[in-house]
């Protein structure tokens, strides 16, 4: 019978966990046993005791049940460490952050085990219940929001109160995609006034059916690299590339909407990329002092060009927050919707109770980033 793990979690701040007690029904149902270090889903509020009651089994000897893993599902990548533990065939289903995990990658391949990243699914349908990064968005760009509502010395809605009427915040969000649509939806309820851009017109009925106005931008042919997700739409999910020209018009148009805003949100985001650069520094210095910039492109290098990851930048009075793995601050949903993605992937590779992989499948392929080798063969 395959054996599926969950580990805890040993990035520092990670607090989600890769399977929740409502999945294990579905992963036992596919044929696969489900073992869960003891202590994996505290942080997400799952007890262990929630786990045994799904029919999961709970232990606490982490380097043995790692020895025993056909599956390794995990939410942030494994240390080599954990990875050396693992034996021939074994897979690790994950945020691996390919780019960045080469020694990884190394090891598990020396050990005949394999990797399959999850920012490496293919963009379509097929694939869209597995969509992590999609799900990781949507916690991002509602709490974005919070954030920017907790930092900003004013009032998100329109109040009418003893003292005179208090006018709504001005909310400005670069990007419709998943993260942006959510901020601006987020931003509504709490009854800003949102304006949203991205160079993609097909997403203004988007925008402007959650109750925000859409800025236009400035018409131009776009170029075959892609460059952004977020504020993309060419071929696939993704942007293309500006000319210069183009980029010096978009740059006007950002910096009069960004200097009327109390609250700007990036969302230029692509794993494995830069992050392009859309707010300037003379576009915060033109902005009121109090005001609040939230980049969620902080860990890529940022929208901003003040920002730093992980800190928060005080600018001509202007906050710049730069926030890292903002779905960790929301676990208990952020881990019930990675834990859904993950085991639609699990149990597209499983068939009878066993991994089948096949290579001709573009999901299979697609997110592969070591390729197990098969028990017996030779290494």
């Amino acid at each position: 019978m395959l054996t599926v793990l969950v580990l805890r979690e040993t990035a520092p701040g990670e607090t989600r966990v890769a399977l929740v007690p409502e999945t294990v029904a579905r992963v036992k149902k596919a044929g696969a046993r489900v073992v869960v270090e003891s202590g994996a889903g505290d942080l997400a509020g799952f007890p262990d005791a929630a786990y045994l009651d799904a029919g999961a089994e709970v232990s606490g000897a982490r380097a043995d049940l790692l020895g025993g893993a056909d599956v390794l599902l995990c939410v942030r990548e494994p240390s080599e460490g954990d990875a050396a533990q693992l034996r021939a065939g074994a897979v690790v289903l994950g945020f691996l952050r390919p780019a960045r995990n080469e020694a990884l990658f190394a090891a598990l391949g020396a050990r005949g085990a394999g990797a399959f990243a999850l920012e490496r699914l293919p963009r379509t349908s097929r694939a869209q219940k597995m969509d992590a990064l999609s799900s990781m968005a949507t916690v991002a760009g509602y709490r974005a929001v919070l954030l920017a509502a907790a930092r900003l010395p004013r009032f998100f809605p329109l109040l009418m109160t003893a003292a005179g009427t208090i006018p709504p915040a001005h909310v400005f969000v670069l990007g419709a995609g998943v993260a942006g649509l959510t901020a601006i939806a987020t931003a509504r309820r709490l009854g800003a006034v949102v304006e949203a851009f991205d160079v993609r017109p097909a997403v203004r009925e988007e925008v402007e059916s959650l109750g925000a106005t859409f800025v236009q931008a400035p018409p131009h042919a776009p170029a075959p690299n892609p460059i952004d997700e977020e504020l993309g739409g060419g071929s696939g999910a993704y942007a293309k590339e500006l000319s210069a020209a183009e980029e010096a018009r978009e740059r006007e148009l950002l910096a009069r909407h960004v200097a009327q805003s109390d609250v700007v949100i990036t969302t230029a985001n692509v794993p494995d990329r830069k992050a392009p650069v859309l707010v300037t520094a003379a576009m915060v210095a033109a902005m009121r002092p109090g005001s609040v910039i939230v980049d969620l492109a902080a860990e890529s290098g940022g929208n901003c060009e003040l920002t730093k990851a992980g800190e928060d930048v005080l600018a001509n009075g202007v906050h710049v927050l730069g926030p890292v793995n903002l779905p960790a601050g929301l676990p208990g949903h952020a881990s019930q919707m990675l834990s859904r993605n993950l085991s639609a992937l699990l149990i597209h590779l499983v068939k009878d109770g066993a991994l089948n992989l096949d290579w001709s499948d573009d999901i299979t392929a697609g997110a592969c980033v070591v390729r197990p080798r098969a028990i017996g063969a030779p290494a």
